[in-house]
């Protein structure tokens, strides 16, 4: 069962970044499952659509100029340039979230979770990193999947490795070597993350009334 989230408190922004094939986007659907106030954040790109896809659902397509104008008045809370088309989590809809009291939840990598944990959303950071239980089980997971080539694959190891060096720049970190034992300690995480002192706001009023009520015994 899910614990709700109240408007009473800042939301709060979820970070989950792994190697490829360490199984992030299968806990980030499981968590968007269990709570659906969780507000999964939607990327902008400059690639174009897709057939099917919509804007403001799978991504929020940009023009090139626009995207980078974007970039240039800090509107974008992270970016990178992959394969010729940019990438971005826009900063209005995850502020407009925090300020409803729900939290965002960012399935990106070691890079995009760097800019946002150095941005003045920062102190609102909540980062987890999933690491695989062992190199060759990990390679297992991705020839399982059946949708990569051999050489896509291979680079998809190579790149790992470099992932995986930047685990200790996270809050926390889940060997997933159990898939529903991970996501019991995911949801474990986001519930004590929500009950931070600091996470809620009428504490303080909260305290001065009890006070007052010692006082007037």
């Amino acid at each position: 069962m899910t614990m709700l989230q109240t408007a009473n408190r800042r939301g709060l922004l979820l970070i989950l970044s792994s190697p490829s094939g360490a199984g992030k986007s299968t806990l980030a659907r499981r968590l968007t499952g269990w709570d659906p106030s969780l507000r999964f954040s939607v990327s902008a790109t400059t690639r174009p659509p897709r057939e099917g896809e919509a804007e403001g659902r799978e991504y929020y397509f940009r023009q090139r100029d626009e995207f980078l104008a974007m970039v240039a008045a800090g509107e974008m809370l992270e970016h990178a340039e992959v394969f010729g088309n940019f990438y971005g989590s826009p900063r209005s809809p995850v502020e407009a979230a925090m300020a409803e009291g729900r939290d965002t939840l960012f399935d990106i990598d070691w890079q995009g979770g760097q800019q946002i944990r150095n941005s003045a959303l920062g102190r609102d950071v909540v980062s987890i990193f999933v690491l695989p239980p062992s190199i060759p089980e990990l390679e297992r997971r991705l020839r399982g999947r059946g949708q990569d080539s051999d050489a896509v694959i291979e680079g998809r190891m190579a790149k790992s490795r470099d992932e995986i060096s930047h685990w200790a720049e996270y809050d926390y970190v889940l060997v997933n070597d159990d898939l529903d034992r991970t996501f019991a300690n995911l949801t474990t995480i986001l519930e004590a993350e929500r009950l931070r002192r600091d996470r809620q706001p009428g504490l303080s009023d909260l305290v001065r009334g009890l006070n007052t009520e010692f006082d007037t015994r």
